[in-house]
C-alpha cells in the first residue's frame, strides 16, 4: 500500500513513474503471474504505463487496440453506450485483471470503455509481444479461452437478467457480484466506492429506482448503507432475492 500511495503522489507531482516489470511485480493472483520468468521478461520489453485518477478514461469504446492492459494497482469499470445514449457498466476489473484482451485477439476495436474507479495505475504491453507469447505457452492460450467463456457467460447471464428479473433482484445480483469482486475492506463495507447513478448502470435503471431498490434492500436487513459504503449483512437473504426469477 505504500508503495502504490508513493506511486499517487509521483503521478499528481508530474513526475516520470518508473514501470514495474513483469518479472519484478508484487501481484501474485493475476492470470500473467503464473507464466515461467523468461515469458513475463520477453512481454516486460517495451511495456509503458500510466497512472489514472478516479474518472479518468484508459480507453475508448471503438477505438483501435493500443495493446494488453494490466491493472497493476486500481479498480476499473468497463462501460457501454446504449442506443439511447445512456451508460451501462458491463464489468469491473481489479488489481491483476487484463484489459482489452478480446479485443486484441480478435484484432477489432476496443469493444468498451475502460475508466478508472478509484486512481489506478495500469501497465501497458505491446500487442505483438503479447500475441507472440500466446502462440508459444498454451497454458496462457487455455487460460485465456476461460476467460473468454466467463466473458460470455457474464454476457447471456445478463440478458436473462434484464428480460426476466426486476430491479430489486438485480440490484442484491450486483451486491453480491461486488462483493465478490472486490472483497471488504478492514470496516466490513465492500471494498469499492460507487455512486448511485453508477449502481444504476449496473442493473439498467434510473438513479431514483436504483436508491429505492437500495433502500428496500436496507430496510429488509440486507445492507448497511453509510455514503457510498455498502456493507452486506445478510447474503443468504441477497442471494434469496437475487435467485428468484420474475418477481
Amino acid at each position: 500500500m505504500v508503495k502504490f500511495e508513493y506511486l499517487k503522489i509521483m503521478a499528481k507531482k508530474r513526475i516520470k513513474l518508473n514501470v514495474p516489470r513483469c518479472d519484478q511485480c508484487d501481484n501474485r493472483d493475476g492470470i500473467l503471474c503464473s507464466l515461467p520468468m523468461n515469458y513475463k521478461e520477453a512481454i516486460s520489453e517495451g511495456k509503458g504505463g500510466n497512472f489514472y485518477r478516479k474518472g479518468q478514461i484508459i480507453f475508448y469504446e471503438d477505438n483501435h487496440v493500443n495493446g494488453l492492459y494490466c491493472i497493476y494497482k486500481g479498480k476499473v469499470k468497463l462501460t457501454k453506450l446504449g442506443e439511447n445514449g445512456k451508460e451501462h457498466i458491463v464489468r469491473f476489473a481489479k488489481t491483476g485483471d487484463l484489459l482489452g484482451y478480446r479485443s486484441l485477439l480478435g484484432n477489432e476495436a476496443y469493444k468498451a470503455t475502460a475508466v478508472a474507479v478509484e486512481d489506478s495505475y495500469v501497465c501497458l504491453m505491446d500487442k505483438n509481444k503479447f500475441r507472440d507469447v500466446i502462440i508459444e505457452n498454451p497454458k496462457l492460450s487455455f487460460n485465456l479461452m476461460e476467460l473468454l467463456s466467463e466473458d460470455l457467460k457474464h454476457a447471456e447471464q445478463k440478458l436473462i437478467n434484464i428480460s426476466e428479473k426486476t430491479v430489486l433482484e438485480r440490484m442484491a445480483e450486483a451486491i453480491l457480484l461486488l462483493d465478490d469482486c472486490f472483497g471488504v475492506d478492514d470496516d466490513g463495507n465492500i471494498d469499492v466506492n460507487l455512486t448511485r447513478s453508477e449502481y444504476a448502470d449496473i442493473v439498467g435503471t434510473t438513479i431514483e429506482t436504483a436508491i429505492r431498490s437500495l433502500s428496500s434492500l436496507k430496510e429488509d436487513g440486507c445492507i448497511e448503507m453509510e455514503g457510498k459504503k455498502i456493507m452486506v449483512k445478510d447474503k443468504k437473504r441477497l442471494i434469496q432475492i437475487a435467485s428468484t426469477l420474475g418477481g
